[in-house]
């Protein structure tokens, strides 16, 4: 039988849309081609596009820190064998500092230099400084005595710049030998004393035997101690002098409950910042009595037994670089540099005048690992701090102790508060 039916499919529509689409690729090929002829022709003729040239990196500001400190330390005594210490007198402290600081400022375009200046017997402190500022260095942490801080602060040279004294807790630098140009890293006999007195007040530790060395720095020592057990209502009971003598039939077992009897006390506070005979005091009383002071239960800036608010990170670090624990005069040096630092990143410049008005201003919150914002008082440019109590292997607490108040900040009840002062800088 013919099929009649109609068919499902236009006849027309096959080649019609067949000739649309071969006019869409014609058009492709032919933009091709067109797009191709360019590129050749440009080859042709030695015309390419240079890569784009990366804009020049302005080299960062460089900030110069000169660190002076004797060749050699004269020492009554020696530490003994077995004590591994840092002897840098600093130096390791404010190398770490710098290298915080040049981490910041890889972020802030900010660089920081330090130089390592010795001073040999034949050259005087000051002229060194001299030479340093004649250098252009505007910033030199100083580890020295009190009278050789006295002497550089005191150059003309000087009173343009910033001494930052790492070597020196002597009161009368913060008192009547006080200057504008100087800035005071490591805690004062003052505060050292009134740290120890708030401790002992808690524990109604209340009569105390003094212990006093020979030495000049012994008798500062007791000055100190002396006016904290007045400030806090503390007894001193009774002083000894002590007398270093190299006869060999006074041992210390014979010669120290000799020393001590006599006196009902509660315990013993020794003035010995040399260390001739404070360390062979325990034990060793009349009475069974605890020792305090410069030797036995310690008030210090720092000690290798902290590790709260973060100062286990800044041991370590130290550690790692320089094989040994961070002392308080490594942490005085590390807090200068760092203050320094932290004055450039805030002030967003490397230039003296303001970092010099931002350290010595109300905005300065430097962090120290200390539990608080650290900064520098406006009429003496004592560090307010902490001040750590410490034992051979312990940290014991943490001045101020809680319940001493003060209508600004419970740091200034350590040291001399700004109303006592004998320095009254403008601020």
């Amino acid at each position: 039988m013919r099929h009649t039916g109609t068919s499902n499919h236009d006849p027309q529509a096959l080649p019609q849309a067949f000739l649309c689409r071969l006019r869409s690729a014609c058009l492709i090929v032919c933009l091709c081609l067109l797009a191709y002829g360019s590129v050749q022709a440009a080859a042709k003729k030695g015309v390419t596009k240079p890569p784009p040239t990366p804009a020049a990196t302005p080299a960062p500001d460089a900030l110069k820190i000169a660190f002076l400190h004797p060749a050699s330390t004269p020492s009554l005594t020696q530490p003994p064998f077995f004590i591994a210490e840092d002897r840098s007198g600093g130096m390791q402290g404010a190398r770490l500092g710098t290298q915080d600081n040049n981490t910041t400022g890889q972020f802030t375009r900010q660089h920081f230099e330090l130089l390592e200046a010795e001073i040999t017997d034949d050259v005087a402190p000051a002229e060194k400084a001299r030479q340093m500022l004649a250098q252009g260095f505007r910033h030199l942490i100083v580890n020295l005595p009190a009278d050789a801080i006295k002497a550089i602060a005191a150059l003309p040279e000087a009173q343009n710049a910033l001494i930052y004294n790492i070597g020196s807790s002597d009161d009368e630098l913060r008192g009547v030998a006080c200057s504008p140009n100087l800035l005071h890293l490591l805690p004062s006999r003052a505060m050292r004393a009134d740290a120890l007195a708030q401790y002992l007040s808690k524990k109604r530790w209340q009569k105390l035997l003094l212990a006093v060395g020979p030495e000049a720095a012994d008798q500062a020592y007791a000055a100190a101690v002396r006016r904290a057990a007045a400030r806090f209502g503390l007894k001193i009971v009774a002083e000894r002098p002590w007398q270093h003598t190299f006869d060999e039939r006074r041992t210390p077992e014979s010669e120290i409950p000799v020393f001590t009897q006599g006196v009902e006390y509660d315990i013993l506070v020794v003035a010995d910042e040399s260390g001739a005979f404070g360390d062979l005091l325990s034990y060793r009383t009349w009475l069974s009595r605890p020792v305090a002071g410069t030797q036995g239960l310690m008030p210090v800036g720092w000690h290798y037994t902290h590790e709260q608010w973060g100062a286990i990170q800044l041991q370590n670090r130290f550690k790692d670089l320089t094989g040994v624990w961070m002392s308080e005069v490594d942490y005085a040096a590390w807090l200068a540099v760092r203050a320094i630092g932290e004055a450039a990143t805030r002030t967003k410049t490397m230039q003296f005048e303001p970092i010099r008005g931002f350290l010595r201003g109300p905005e300065l919150s430097l962090a120290g690992f200390k539990g608080v914002p650290l900064s520098f008082r406006p009429w003496d440019g004592q560090l307010r701090q902490p001040v750590l109590l410490a034992a051979a292997h312990s940290l014991i607490a943490v001045s101020p102790i809680e319940g001493f108040l003060h209508p600004k900040t419970e740091l200034d009840t350590l040291g001399y508060d700004q109303p006592e002062s004998q320095c009254h800088l403008a601020p």
